[in-house]
């Protein structure tokens, strides 16, 4: 049976382990003593307070151990205050360093700022000492002469940082150098013109200062491809002619109309003439035997009378006759 020495011995040894595997785990001693190493003044205490305030120790201590090495005059405040915020830490460590190499002026607020407006400021640095080039895709224009033109442009770069916190982006830079060669191209008088010295594109284009108010300096357009697209001019001058000929035909059909209605106007007076007239014949016999009964008609007048209807008669079978002739001829 172990004597109560050794139980209390084991126990006492158990509670030291259980204790240091809790301070090992809540209190990052290796990242201490990694600072210390490094010449970086950080106390114990104090990364007991970023884990009491939920920041990742390692996330505040590396990149301040970058940034001292680098000669860069950081402290743990500004950079924990800088992850609190929801920033980037790391990465503003290595855009200042960079910036310090390029001897380009860039404070710890100004990037931290960049950074949390959503841009990444260590690639705006680098764009700074290295330009960008954005390809456009081809933008169409129709020169005076109605031929189209397509161009395809290269615009070189360079990150204005100071104008980095609600400066434009790229897209903007593409749709300004784009409305520029639209507009260049239809002031030419022909595109001839525009296919003999495409460098007039670019020059308009990079006079007019299309980089204001974006986060970009343009150092250069140059067009890498131009191609001739559609005859606008002609396409729609056939677009025209044909909707003159739709209006013509529809003003055409619209007097045959009007043409059948006053023919069938007409025919309908022909027909109430026609109706008038049998009527009128139909009281002829009575007004004849009515002149004949009190003396007004004798009865050579009336034989007159008789001889000219029939001659009358004669004459329109003659006239049917010739008529159905002309048509079978």
């Amino acid at each position: 049976m172990p004597d109560v020495g050794s139980i209390m011995f084991l126990v006492v040894v158990g509670l030291i382990i259980i204790a240091f595997a809790i301070l090992f785990t809540f209190v990052p001693v290796m990242l201490w003593i990694s600072a210390l190493a490094a010449g970086v003044k950080v106390g114990i205490f104090e990364l007991v307070g970023m884990r009491l305030r939920r920041v990742i120790p390692a996330r505040v201590v590396n990149p301040l151990i970058k940034a001292v090495k680098a000669g860069l005059d950081l402290n743990t405040g500004k950079l924990e205050g800088h992850y609190l915020a929801g920033g980037n830490v790391d990465r503003v460590v290595n855009a200042l360093i960079a910036a310090q190499r390029a001897n380009i002026e860039l404070t710890f607020e100004r990037c931290a700022a960049i950074d949390l407006a959503g841009r990444d400021v260590l690639e705006a640095v680098q764009m700074s000492v290295n330009p960008k080039v954005i390809e456009t895709p081809f933008i169409a224009g129709v020169a005076m002469d109605g031929i189209e033109v397509k161009a395809k442009a290269r615009i070189t770069v360079r990150a204005n940082i100071d104008r980095l916190v609600g400066g434009a982006g790229e897209d903007t830079v593409i749709a300004r150098v784009g409305e520029g060669i639209v507009s260049t191209i239809g002031s030419a008088s022909n595109h001839k013109k525009v296919l003999e010295n495409p460098d007039m594109i670019s020059q308009t284009v990079l006079a007019k200062g299309l980089d204001a108010g974006t986060a970009f300096e343009i150092l250069s357009i140059d067009i890498a491809d131009i191609d001739i697209g559609k005859n606008i001019g002609a396409e729609l001058q056939t677009d025209q002619a044909e909707a003159d000929k739709k209006i013509a035909q529809a003003k055409a059909e619209e007097r045959r109309a009007m043409a059948v209605a006053k023919e069938q106007e007409m025919k309908a007076r022909v027909e109430e003439m026609r109706a008038k007239v049998v009527e009128a014949e139909a009281d002829v016999p009575m007004a004849l035997a009515e002149a004949l009964r009190s003396g007004n008609m004798g009865v050579m007048d009336y034989v007159n009378y008789q001889n000219v209807n029939a001659d009358t008669d004669m004459r329109d079978s003659i006239g049917k006759a010739t008529g159905d002739n002309k048509k079978k001829d």
